[in-house]
């Protein structure tokens, strides 16, 4: 190798096993970011329709007139919307077929429980990619790092005198896999906790939407008007 070092010129000249760590970790890295972008614009897509939907929920107007509004309006289907769907539809068809208060409403409800859990999982996905890429990139940028200091020992003991050019090397390609690693798992890690922070608030703002629309089907059931 020549006096001068850059980066670029290290990659390059790396073991095959370095450069094999490297390759991995480079990927792991394309990866974790593109479910970060991919997550965010869902996550800021849902949260931005939960918060128009609830504008208009309670708003003042009926069930039926939300509902039709909705479907003209061809409103994405997905998070509270769906969710109001589902109970709202499940709600008709238990009125039209005259089912027991109680069954009804355990019916809406039931209904309204596994669209949230479809949601959720919708939520959620590519999470635990994300948990992956942050829990063991350091491991493997490690691996490589011990492989390249290795070879800065191996190039020790081959040489009657130990010198700077001899070692720069295995000492290099092993930093450098050791920061491929950090820049990988840093971002993945933030990422996942922020994410999994968004993704609770929204589970919460279904579930607390869920029992509002439990409540007033309930009324409905037994008489009120807000359902119709």
């Amino acid at each position: 190798m020549s006096g001068t070092f850059s980066l670029t010129q290290l990659v390059l000249e790396a073991t095959i096993p370095v450069k094999l760590v490297m390759g991995v970790l480079i990927a792991a890295s394309l990866a974790s970011w593109a479910v970060i972008l991919a997550k965010r614009g869902l996550l800021s897509r849902i949260e931005n329709q939960a918060v128009a939907f609830e504008t208009r929920f309670w708003s003042g107007g009926s069930m039926d007139d939300l509902y039709e509004s909705h479907r003209r309006g061809g409103a994405p289907e997905e998070g509270l919307p769906l969710i109001f769907r589902a109970g709202y539809e499940e709600f008709k068809r238990q009125q039209v077929a005259n089912i027991p208060p109680d069954d009804a409403l355990a019916a809406v409800q039931r209904q309204m429980r596994v669209v949230m859990a479809r949601e959720t999982e919708k939520l959620e996905g590519g999470l635990s990619l994300l948990a992956t890429i942050g829990s063991t990139s350091p491991y493997v940028g490690l691996l490589g790092t011990v492989w390249g200091i290795v070879n800065a020992f191996v190039s020790i003991g081959n040489v009657k005198q130990a010198t700077l050019a001899s070692v720069a090397p295995g000492i290099a390609e092993a930093l450098i896999a050791t920061a491929i690693g950090l820049f990988a798992a840093i971002p993945a890690v933030v990422a996942y906790n922020f994410f999994v922070a968004r993704v609770d608030r929204l589970e919460n703002r279904f579930s607390t939407f869920a029992e509002e629309l439990t409540g007033i089907v309930d009324r409905g059931l037994r008489g009120g008007s807000r359902a119709g």
